[in-house]
């Protein structure tokens, strides 16, 4: 049996077994898939960026909330394999807490952008030109995070620390709900999940609509979009949708701590769901995109030339004067063509490919 926690308003034993068994595995595996697929993220957004594409802005966004969240997986696990005693102070609660639960609401801000953006590069490519530039997308980050601060300015208002009967410090963890939390709670829902989510459903309906009309357009092409969005929104639902259901069920019927009892282990499972976005975001935003794809293509092809220069080096120490092919002549200067050609940027003189282009 997992340990129970007492809340201190009200007497309320609720099971945690879930905390010890489910939990470490996910955070586990968000760690150790999460953390470097980030990491290669970060690399290529910079990359669309320098490309002077504005949805780098937006997925260097996203895959820095990514990271923040995934930098307070330690102190979670810690947390649940201690049977849920959070040993480090009240603040630190709060900053993870925080963390843990407005990345969700940064995600699916930075989400919504991109799917705007795209769908305004779609269906209105030679309009609205002023929204789709470097300076408006980090306007529009800007007041992304500024809101999520906000917001969270409202928990480190709350003591979110609380011992129970074992004298373990259970954080972030109220039983049945406060009634401070229950309009935190409708404000979660309505703004930061159902508003985005209207907005997002509404991009991607327009941008299928004006990928079937468009006849300039390869069919391989329209399917690779059609999939993207269809994966995208799929996605999205299945990480965000059944936790802010649950969300909303508990701010309006949990009275009680039979009721809470009843839905803790449904709501905690939806809870650990939202953190494998952390590892979906770079896939979907990163990863299936033609940019990327030659991006990996050069970062391949710069590593495999570095291992050949490598074990030409080798070669050459142990034959000075080169190695000659069947005619006489040395490898070395086409090595160094195929070395700095992987090495050129789209935008490099001579590079035969084109910028960084959009995510679709």
């Amino acid at each position: 049996m997992g340990n129970v926690t007492e809340n201190s308003s009200l007497s309320c034993p609720i099971d945690h077994t879930i905390h010890q068994t489910l939990a470490p595995v996910v955070y586990v595996a968000v760690l150790v898939v999460g953390f470097p697929a980030n990491c290669l993220s970060l690399y290529f957004g910079y990359l669309q960026i320098k490309a002077r594409n504005e949805l780098g802005v937006y997925l260097c966004n996203l895959t820095v909330a990514d990271l923040f969240y995934i930098c307070s997986l330690p102190f979670w696990l810690q947390y649940v394999l201690q049977h849920d005693n959070w040993s480090h102070g009240d603040l630190s609660c709060q900053l993870c807490g925080i963390l843990l639960y407005e990345n969700i609401y940064i995600s699916v801000g930075f989400l919504c952008c991109i799917s705007i953006d795209r769908y305004l590069a779609v269906a209105h490519p030679f309009r609205f030109h002023q929204f789709r530039t470097l300076k408006a997308a980090v306007g529009v980050s800007a007041l992304i995070w500024a809101k999520e601060l906000l917001t969270s300015v409202y928990f480190l208002r709350h003591q979110e620390v609380v011992e129970d009967d074992k004298r373990h410090r259970v954080c972030f963890e109220h039983y049945p709900l406060e009634p401070w939390q229950r309009g935190i709670n409708y404000y979660r829902f309505l703004v930061g999940f159902l508003f985005p989510l209207c907005l997002l459903l509404a991009s991607y309906r327009g941008i299928l609509r004006a990928v079937r009309r468009s006849h300039g357009t390869q069919k391989s092409r329209k399917d690779q979009i059609q999939r993207l969005v269809f994966s995208t929104v799929v996605i999205f639902l299945a990480c965000f949708l059944p936790y802010h259901t649950l969300l909303l069920v508990r701010s309006l019927w949990e009275a009680s701590c039979q009721f809470a009892r009843a839905v803790f282990n449904a709501y905690h499972f939806a809870l650990l769901l939202t953190s494998f976005n952390c590892v979906a975001d770079p896939v979907l935003y990163c990863f299936v995109s033609e940019s990327t794809h030659r991006d990996l293509g050069r970062l391949r092809g710069a590593c495999l030339a570095l291992l050949a220069c490598a074990r030409t080096g080798r070669a050459r120490e142990a034959y000075p004067s080169g190695t000659p092919d069947a005619s006489g002549k040395s490898d070395e200067p086409e090595l160094l063509t195929r070395l700095h050609s992987t090495f050129q940027t789209p935008n490099s003189p001579g590079a035969g490919g084109t910028p960084a282009g959009g995510l679709a």
